[in-house]
């Protein structure tokens, strides 16, 4: 048995300040959109890093390099301006399950909602817009995602929350463009999607040390478990709640509570 902390607010609270930190960034795909400076590079090289946040980091972290390296370092002038009859470089691209193809409609896809819908912070505010939740953001954003015509396998690296997925590296991704504070890790560039309505990013390690500390009843890591957790973590702090994926994913990677 586990010996629990008596105050689990501040026991986390703590946690916060030890792992959200810019040392953080070192060991995390985060790095990745973090060696760029403009907006539209980093959203399109964050996005890219977390499609492929499953696996081994140190994994997830060089074929994310790997595949921006391939958009000579400059994804948004890539995907705008280099003919997609010169994207073939991109077939032998792989990460687990993503390959080549998946990898060529990623990026028709992403310069599809820069020419035609303003970017990606438009697609997922105006799905935000709808009714307020992250939700219907991660909904809207995978109908405008998979507009163009594709291999129906593709689809299952955009998870689909209506099936009740619980969108890990969506809601990461989300939570990197969208946070901000002091620390500087997470980037808040997108100001229309309020930090206070963000979903915690669940995964083995967050659900883990958030059943051991009695935040999680839910035995599944699906959408309803997101909610139940993300929930609990709202009466901690309503304004930044997903502060908190800091401490929980650190106490699981880092010091395997």
């Amino acid at each position: 048995m586990i010996d629990l902390p008596e105050n689990i607010q501040s026991f986390l609270d703590q946690k916060v300040l030890t792992f959200n930190h810019s040392t953080f960034i070192e060991t995390d795909p985060i790095q990745v959109p973090a060696l760029f400076a403009s907006k539209e590079n980093i959203e399109i090289a964050g996005f890219l890093a977390a499609t492929l946040a499953w696996g081994q980091r140190p994994t997830i972290i060089k074929n994310a390099l790997r595949l921006i390296a391939c958009m000579n370092n400059n994804p948004h002038e890539y995907l705008l301006n280099t003919p997609e009859d010169e994207w073939d470089v991109f077939l032998d691209f792989k990460h687990r399950t993503f390959n080549g193809i998946d990898c060529i409609y990623f990026l028709k896809a992403l310069k599809n909602i820069y020419l035609n819908h303003d970017g990606l912070e438009q697609v997922f505010t105006h799905g935000y817009q709808k009714d307020q939740t992250i939700s219907s953001a991660l909904v809207y954003f995978r109908k405008v995602f998979f507009e163009l015509e594709h291999e129906h396998r593709t689809e299952k690296h955009v998870s689909d929350v209506e099936k009740g997925a619980a969108a890990k590296r969506l809601n990461m991704y989300l939570r990197w463009l969208v946070r901000t504070d002091k620390s500087e890790v997470d980037f808040g560039l997108w100001k229309q999607i309020p930090a206070s309505a963000l979903m915690l990013p669940l995964d083995v390690h967050t659900g883990n040390v958030a059943r051991k500390l009695g935040l999680l009843t839910r035995a599944q890591n699906d959408w309803r478990a997101v909610e139940e957790i993300t929930a609990k973590l709202r009466e901690f702090d309503p304004e930044d709640p997903i502060k908190y994926d800091f401490a929980l994913f650190g106490l699981g990677v880092f010091e395997k509570f």
